[in-house]
């Protein structure tokens, strides 16, 4: 269950995830800010915050809608 602090990122579509490498676990992000790819699609997240970890692993196959990153929001 996810507490009212936590946030999810997820897929704008189906493909291949590959994330930014300059975001890492506890790196604080803003509104917009571009997390990843999949396939030519940007990962922009819709919340700021502090990121918890990627539920995404690079080189791996997710949906449109699926989970991309958790988040703590400020």
């Amino acid at each position: 269950h996810l507490f009212a602090v936590e946030r999810l990122v997820v897929s704008p579509a189906a493909g291949v995830f590959t994330p930014v490498e300059s975001i890492g676990v506890g790196t604080k992000i803003e509104v917009g800010l571009v997390i990843g790819h999949v396939g030519d699609r940007e990962v922009r997240t819709p919340f700021s915050g502090i990121v918890q970890n990627f539920i995404a692993v690079e080189g791996e196959r997710v949906t449109a809608h699926q989970p991309i990153a958790w988040l703590r929001t400020n």
